[in-house]
């Protein structure tokens, strides 16, 4: 039998053939994903344990894990308010110890009689009387006890619900125990990773999984709860390379399909034209990446990121222009009604005048108005159809769709792109994708995160955009901003006042929506004063957009509904309340609503006391940049990927080991590894695929 056929055979196995694994607990383990022996293989610590020392209470330092032992000195129970179970051990050093107990039993205060010998493991923190431990885990000693130390860290596991740890670890034992050798184990070919410096002293998978199981003493423990560790190392690029090889492969599966060719321009020129500005430099350079992409028979993938501001609605508009020349129709979906009237109005102004019939299909066309608008886009007559998710729903079948364009696609689940794309399905022909995003996405990440798009970034404003002015004001400052915004709208200009909740809440410092709202209109009797946020209807909320877009109110109290989608150059001020609460990429998205024009504009972030660290660095990084891509990368360091691509929608933040953030040093390598085997080991890719991800192929060709 091949080596390849034992490693299979093993790593396939059910866990019912270990020892204790009945049909319950076989139960609880799938609940979690663990089927098989390689599942357990790769189901690692969380953290680690360091018992192989004991440290005296003198050297104990505040925050940093330690094992002491020592002989009961004191014990003290309180009953006023909470229940509490103080215990002082010492150690004959001149130092004292206190464990703290909140929940505790009867026989546990009895266990703790004068002069009892106690080991015990815990994060020591100051406390009234010295450092102390909140429920530590401990050991009691008898007088002739002395028990070896452990001889390597101790692996904490994610817990499992019905199953206990130390059940979980005798069960990972167990499969450890089955592991193959490390020929029949390894997928990463010796001369591939030969040539890649970073993977120069990475041990095998079969050193760094018995590593990570079962750290030997003298292991760098910080290393290990960092993920720096070789060890961690070693999997993440596997892991990585795995994600890496299911994208490109999605990629080869989606361009066996053809499309069709969109060559011509000359409804492109037409357009740019009679538009009323210049294109950027930026713009005009990611159309032509566009434009190359259509002219091919084969689907267009891809991404095209730009600030807030930048212009990709425009470069949406010319690359429908080339859909529609050629006697085809194209389709743009925005995950918000606010936002996709918002390419509507845009889309109708530049193209209708050039006779391009744009329509619009939101969840709030009803009646004989859908059925005149589905029809239209049934017989061809609808050229560019813009809406919400409701162009997904059945019943609106396009008669030629060639070109699929998703704004803010991060906002939408992988099944929704598919189900866009599947309307313009004939055979094996499918429609281009552009995918638009003004989240700014690193570099570094792009690569991982979409391997299977090919990526355009306008990274340029077009002219006449001021910078905007942000400021960090701690909360107590409101009376100040209030004559700030009475002396703004004085002058001619409008302001956004931006709350993170609608009602109040006792839980979360916050000002709400409605009551900022009401103390407003006292404060400022004199301006219009109008309200948005989610809970509204529809209608009221575009009526209200409306009325503050031609100035009809001066200042908008609003929710973070308005965080894309509004183009009113007029307003020159934003006060974001209890700033602290957004994410950086949440934040330039609301700054983006002003400086839309040729006027100074400031953005002003309130903040409540006291700030945690990452919210300082989060303020002090939107005073410091304007620049989203700055930001982005910024925003990858303090939150990692997750928040930036949506991925619980999309299946990335899924990652066992590997981390975007921490690990983006590794992604040039893991690209040259996944082209080399793609070209000379074929299946080897299929098989690294398969132990990370499995066999489900990711949307194959989404």
């Amino acid at each position: 039998m091949s080596s390849r056929n034992v490693h299979d055979d093993i790593a396939a196995q059910p866990l019912t053939r270990l020892s204790g694994v009945g049909e319950v607990v076989a139960e609880k383990l799938a609940a979690r994903g663990l089927v098989t022996l390689q599942d357990l293989w790769f189901h690692l610590p969380r953290q680690y344990e360091d018992r192989t020392e004991l440290t005296p209470i003198r050297m104990l330092q505040s925050g940093l894990p330690a094992q002491v032992e020592g002989t009961v000195e004191a014990v003290e129970r309180s009953y006023r308010g909470r229940p509490m179970l103080r215990v002082a051990i010492g150690d004959g050093s001149y130092s004292t110890l206190v464990l703290r107990f909140f929940h505790f039993r009867s026989q546990q205060i009895a266990q703790f009689a004068h002069g009892t010998r106690v080991r015990v493991y815990g994060t020591p923190r100051s406390g009234q009387h010295g450092l102390e431990i909140v429920h530590p885990s401990y050991r009691v000693l008898g007088d002739a006890d002395d028990p070896a130390l452990s001889d390597r860290l101790d692996p904490i596991y994610p817990a499992i619900e019905g199953i206990g740890p130390a059940v979980l670890r005798k069960l990972i034992g167990q499969a450890l125990q089955r592991l193959p050798d490390e020929t029949a184990l390894e997928l990463l070919p010796a001369d591939v990773l030969a040539r890649e410096p970073l993977c120069a002293g990475l041990p095998s998978l079969r050193e760094a999984l018995t590593t990570l199981h079962r750290p030997p003493q003298g292991s760098d423990l910080q290393a290990l709860l960092a993920g720096t560790h070789p060890a961690q190392r070693r999997l993440a690029l596997e892991e990585l390379l795995a994600h890496h090889l299911s994208l490109r492969r999605q990629r080869i599966a989606m361009q066996a399909h053809t499309a069709p060719a969109l060559r011509g321009g000359k409804r492109v020129t037409e357009l740019r034209k009679a538009l009323p500005f210049a294109l950027t430099k930026a713009q005009q350079r990611v159309f032509l990446e566009i434009r190359d992409d259509l002219a091919k028979p084969v689907p267009m993938l891809r991404l095209v990121q730009g600030d807030v501001g930048s212009g990709k609605t425009v470069v949406a508009a010319m690359a429908a222009m080339l859909a529609i020349e050629q006697g085809h129709q194209a389709a743009l979906m925005a995950p918000t009604e606010l936002l996709a009237e918002q390419h509507l109005a845009n889309l109708r102004g530049w193209l209708e005048p050039l006779g391009v019939r744009v329509v619009w299909l939101a969840g709030k066309v009803t009646g004989k108005a859908r059925e005149a608008v589905l029809a239209e886009i049934a017989n061809g007559t609808a050229q560019l159809v813009v809406g919400t998710h409701a162009l997904m729903q059945e019943g609106v079948a396009f008669r030629d769709l060639a070109l699929a364009i998703v704004d803010e696609q991060h906002r939408f689940g992988v099944h929704q792109r598919l189900a866009l794309r599947d309307k313009g399905s004939a055979g094996s022909n499918v429609p281009h994708q552009l995918v638009m995003t003004a989240t700014p996405i690193p570099r570094t990440l792009a690569m991982a995160a979409y391997a299977d798009l090919d990526v355009s970034a306008i990274d340029e404003l077009p002219p006449g955009r001021t910078p905007v002015q942000t400021v960090v004001l701690s909360a107590e400052r409101r009376p100040e901003l209030i004559e700030r915004i009475r002396g703004a709208c004085a002058e001619g200009r409008q302001a956004y006042w931006v709350c993170t909740l609608i009602d109040d809440s006792d839980e979360v410092v916050a000002q709400a929506a409605q009551s900022t709202f009401e103390a407003l209109t006292q404060q400022l009797p004199e301006l219009r004063i109008a309200l948005v946020h989610g809970r509204l209807k529809a209608g009221e909320k575009q009526k209200t957009m409306a009325a503050f877009k031609v100035g009809e109110v001066q200042l908008l109290v609003a929710t973070t509904v308005i965080e894309v989608g509004v183009d009113v150059p007029n307003a020159s001020l934003m006060i974001i309340e209890n700033a602290e609460r957004l994410g950086l990429a949440q934040l330039h998205q609301l700054r983006g609503r002003v400086g839309r024009g040729s006027t100074a504009s400031s953005c002003v972030l309130l903040y409540q006391a006291p700030l945690s660290q990452m919210a300082r660095q989060r303020l002090a990084t939107m005073r410091e940049t304007n620049d989203g891509f700055v930001i982005a990368e910024r925003d990858l360091q303090l939150r990692g990927p997750g928040e930036l691509l949506g991925t619980r929608q999309t299946g990335l933040a899924a990652f066992r080991i590997a981390d975007l953030g921490r690990d983006a040093a590794l992604l040039p390598t893991v690209q040259r590894i996944g082209e080399a085997l793609m070209s000379a080991s074929p299946e080897l890719a299929e098989r690294i695929t398969e132990r990370w991800i499995g066999g489900a192929a990711r949307y194959a060709s989404a």
